[in-house]
């Protein structure tokens, strides 16, 4: 992980609206003088500022070539806590919204010899952009994409092919995809990504683990947090930067606390799984409560996600 630097937002037009599969949309971005949008690489995802003041991730599934507009595949949450809901009731063929990013937390390694991509549901579309980029270099990958029926399968225009299997739990029993069999079965050195639901998340993960897999092979994205956010409070951010200090009360994240105190921190999902909140740490030990760091960075503790971990000391100190 690097520190996030916060890039200006740009005003986009939807322009177009597809039907994708059952629940599930594609939303066009295109700029408004119809220039070239900032590159980004397979893997990457935006911020879309909606008309009801969130801030929502959803990954890029248009090939990385495609520099002309930004397509996100969004899928209508019946537990939405807002985003969905307003992108699919609210937004229409035409809306300007603000757009950060891109942004990519989830690599895809070019190089690797062998690729192998594991996507369950809506956790297809940072996929979907990584197969059109191996078929575009000629790398050797393979898809295991499962979905609960067939007519939640998004992008089937575009991902069959050699090497990509589709699982439909209702046409075997209602058995999920035997994602411990594939990490199992993967070849050496090969570079596994898994994005999905959470029980698949925590499949792959455990797989990978019992296999012996090096974790710098091994590559998730979730779209949920794992853990609550760290609330305990009772110590404090020392800002190195911007001078000055603030108590943490028992309650309150870091964030909450600093912009009480007017200071402006960048955010967006404020659930540690966006990396925009990612901060240098000068001192202390963080409580890391992310979705985003490995082990090996957590021991490190150079850095944190300030929206919801918090600290083990009494004092911390932020690079702010």
């Amino acid at each position: 992980m690097s520190n996030t630097v916060q890039a200006p937002l740009i005003a986009m037009r939807l322009s177009a609206i597809r039907y994708a599969a059952a629940g599930i949309n594609l939303y066009e971005f295109t700029a408004l003088d119809g220039d070239a949008l900032p590159a980004f690489s397979a893997g990457a995802h935006i911020d879309l500022h909606l008309p009801n003041g969130l801030v929502r991730q959803y990954s890029l599934c248009n090939p990385p070539h495609e520099r002309r507009h930004y397509v996100v595949g969004v899928k209508r949450d019946i537990n939405s806590r807002g985003g969905s809901r307003c992108v699919h009731d609210e937004l229409r063929a035409g809306s300007v919204l603000q757009v950060g990013g891109p942004r990519n937390n989830f690599e895809l390694h070019e190089d690797a010899p062998h690729t192998v991509l594991i996507a369950g549901g809506i956790g297809v579309t940072p996929i979907a952009c990584m197969v059109e980029r191996l078929r575009v270099l000629g790398r050797p990958f393979e898809l295991h994409y499962s979905v609960r029926r067939r007519e939640e399968a998004a992008f089937l225009d575009v991902l069959p092919g050699d090497g990509c299997h589709l699982h439909v739990d209702a046409e075997h029993g209602g058995a999920p995809l035997p994602v411990a069999q594939i990490v199992a079965a993967a070849p050496a050195g090969a570079h596994l990504y898994c994005c999905g639901p959470g029980p698949m998340l925590d499949a792959f993960e455990a797989a990978a683990a019992a296999s012996g897999r090096p974790p710098a092979l091994v590559h998730i994205e979730r779209f949920s947090p794992v853990q609550p956010a760290a609330v305990a409070g009772g110590f404090t951010v020392k800002l190195a930067r911007s001078g000055g200090s603030a108590y943490v009360a028992p309650g309150q994240t870091i964030l909450e606390t600093l912009r009480a105190r007017g200071i402006d921190v960048p955010a967006s999902c404020e659930q540690g799984v966006c990396g925009t909140c990612e901060t240098r740490v000068l001192a202390g030990t963080p409580d890391h409560r992310d979705s985003l760091l490995s082990e090996d960075e957590r021991r490190a503790n150079d850095v944190m996600m300030v929206c919801c971990s918090g600290s083990k000391d009494d004092l911390l100190v932020l690079d702010l």
